[in-house]
This record gives structure tokens, sequence and C-alpha cells, in this order.
């Protein structure tokens, strides 16, 4: 068989053949954002820490699979990984369906939605470790950031496309309608996808070689880490509370928000992922930490449906490139032979960054509101910009 690398065509449509999977799991994210925490807070009766919560699950659930997802591909390969993401994604998708089907039921239907999103945090792990070293199998390491940067266009590009799709599904009647279909079209996409996924040739693990501990590959990836923290608070902000906000003021549009958050991300991305390598991961991360602030803010004092708009905009825009830009540095820090172990670490603080900003923020309205909620998520974001500021104070020539 041909080498993926030595292959006719070009290196991007490489890329968007199985980057295809990713934006298949993420359309699954999507589909039930606006939706949950709605669902939970209003049709079951929970407080909305609760439902905050139930958002928030499963970015835990993604954390706490990053390490076997990286070691797995490391020692198994990328193809296998992302065949047991997507079947788990299905089995997200079922479990979402069957929560839909009881909400006479609060306390069944509530457990199964958290069944549900703890399957789809590990389904989203396995699949976006297992495509994006797939891809790198395909076109080469030289390549780390055009493959980081699609895997992430069709990750918020998915979320863009489900979001939307899931709130017009939640207004159907039944069967179609509801939390059920959303789930029932949730486990249809993640079934497709396994079925394509198995068609497709695999890229053989890498060569043997020094393989650090974990917990080392962790250390070396921690400074960047911790920046991605910071930044991911302004996304945990959207996710788990926007549509909540749009709730609470008697404002249409929450879906159309979330979509114009994912539509400016990925427009960020195709146009200027280019910049991490002409100016440096550090200074493209400080630069967006900036404008997502600014984003944050905005929302802060926002006083309208439009104004609301732009500062999801400016967020999107701003958390674009901060994944790739400290991803590209970090991962640079070890191995070829521990790059799976790397991303799973480095991906370790996005999760924490979301999956703990949902219940944090989700208290913090219940005692102050959501305009200090959103200006908390920009003092995060703020912090991020002076820990990337000291770590290109560390990273000069001649600065240990």
């Amino acid at each position: 068989m041909t080498s993926p690398r030595t292959s006719s065509g070009s290196p991007t449509l490489r890329i968007l053949a199985v980057v295809l999977f990713n934006l298949i799991c993420y359309v699954d994210i999507g589909l039930p954002m606006a939706v949950v925490p709605v669902f939970v807070h209003q049709t079951l009766g929970y407080n909305t820490v609760v439902a905050g919560l139930a958002v928030s699950l499963q970015y835990l659930a993604t954390f706490a699979s990053r390490a076997t997802a990286g070691r797995f591909v490391d020692g198994r390969g990328a193809k296998p990984a992302v065949v047991i993401g997507l079947a788990t994604c299905m089995a997200a998708g079922v479990a979402l369906m069957l929560s839909g089907a009881f909400p006479q039921r609060p306390g069944l239907s509530v457990v199964l939605l958290i069944v549900s999103r703890i399957l789809m945090g590990v389904g989203e792990s396995w699949t976006a470790t297992g495509a994006i070293l797939w891809n790198i199998g395909r076109v080469g390491a030289e390549r780390t950031a055009q493959v980081i940067s699609w895997n992430g266009i069709t990750s918020y590009g998915g979320i863009a496309l489900g979001a939307p799709v899931g709130e017009m599904l939640s207004h159907l009647p039944a069967p179609f309608g509801g939390l059920l279909g959303v789930g029932m079209l949730s486990a249809v996409l993640a079934f497709g996808g396994l079925l394509a996924a198995s068609r497709y040739a695999p890229v053989p693990p890498m060569p043997k070689g020094e393989v650090l501990p974990f917990s080392q590959v962790f250390w070396r990836v921690l400074p960047h880490g911790i920046v991605l923290a910071c930044g991911s608070v302004g996304f945990g902000a959207i996710s788990a509370c926007l549509s909540l906000y749009f709730s609470a003021r008697h404002w249409q549009g929450a879906a159309l928000a979330l979509t114009v958050f994912g539509l400016v991300f990925v427009l960020v991305r195709l146009l200027f992922s280019r910049q991490i390598g002409r100016q440096g991961g550090l200074r493209v991360a400080v630069a967006s930490l900036l404008v997502e602030s600014a984003g944050l803010l905005i929302l802060w004092r926002s006083t309208g449906v439009l104004s609301a708009d732009l500062g999801a905009a400016l967020t999107g825009a701003g958390f674009s490139l901060v994944f790739p830009a400290l991803g590209v540095e970090a991962v640079s820090r070890v191995g070829p032979q521990n790059r799976g172990a790397a991303l799973g670490a480095f991906s370790v603080f996005l999760d924490i960054g979301i999956g703990v900003s949902g219940p944090m923020l989700g208290l913090m309205i219940q005692s102050l509101g959501y305009g200090p909620m959103f200006l908390a998520s920009a003092l995060f974001t703020g912090a991020g910009v002076g820990a990337t500021v000291l770590l290109r104070g560390r990273t000069r020539p001649g600065i240990a």
C-alpha cells in the first residue's frame, strides 16, 4: 500500500478526508448545546448550577480520558482511536434520546442525560486526538499547525452547524422533536461516521523510541496549558451560560449567537492560522486572548441581542487561535513518540478550563447575576495574557 505521505493529492485534501470525523463528533456536541441547559432548568426544574454542570460534565469526562486516548494513539495507532470515539458518540446519542423520552420523570431523565454527557466527553477526546494524529501521520509533522487548525475549524464549525439544528429540533413535536429527536440525529450521524472510518486506510503508530512517563510530558506542557485553561473559561461561559443569559433576559436567538461564535471562530482560523508560523505561537496567543477579553467585556455590558452577538463574535475570534498557537509550541517540547501523550496532556487544560467554569459560573450567576459572570470570565482571560507574556520572556534566547 502506498504511504499516505507520498500518495498523490494535496495535503489539505488528505487532511479534510480524515478531519470529517472530527466534524461529525462536534456536530453531535453542538446539537444539544442550546437545548440541554434550558431542558434541565425549565423542563426538569433544576437550578442553574445543575444546568451548568450538565453541560460541563462532558468536558470533565473529556479531561479524564485525554491521557488514555493519547497513549492509545501512540501505541496502537490513530484510526482505532477514532473508531472507538465515534462508537462512544453514538452511544451518547442513544442515551440523550432516552433522556428526552422521560421528561415526566426528572430523576431518571437527568441520570440518562448525565450518562450521555459523560459518553460524549469520552467520545470527543478519543475522536479529536485520533483525528489529529491520524492526519499528522498522513501529511507529516511539519504540517502540525495546519492539522490542528483544521481540527479546530471542524470542531467549532460543527458546533456552529449543530446548535441551530438542535434548537430547531427541540421545538418540533414527537417523535422527531425535543431532546429525543436531538439524540436520535446525534446517534445516526455518529453511526454514519463510524461506517466511513472503518473503510479508511490507517497509518502505523510512531516507531519505538524514548517514551516519557505521562507525568513528565504533563510537566513539560504545563506552562502553555495554564494559559490555555485561562483562555478556555471564556468558551465555557459561552457554551454553558449564553443560552440561559438570553432566556433570562427574554431575548430570542441564543442558537444564532452560538452560531456567530462558531462561524467567526472558523473564519479567523482560515484567514490567520498561518500567522502562528510567521509571528510565533506566543505572540499570536497574546493578541488572541486580548480580543477574547474584549468580547467577554462586551457581553458583560450588553444591553441587547446585537451587542450580545458582537460579544460572542469577538470571543470566538479571540479564542480561535489560542489552542493551535499554544499547542504547536507545547507539542514541540517532546519527541515524536510522545506526540499523542503531549497532545492529550495539553488538551487536558482545555477541559479543565471549560469543565470547571460551567458550575463555577452557574454559582456566580445565582449570587451576582449574568453580567459579573462575564466580567469574571474576562479577568481569567486577562490573566492568560499576563502568563503568556511571562512565557515569552522565559523563552527568549539566553533565558532559561
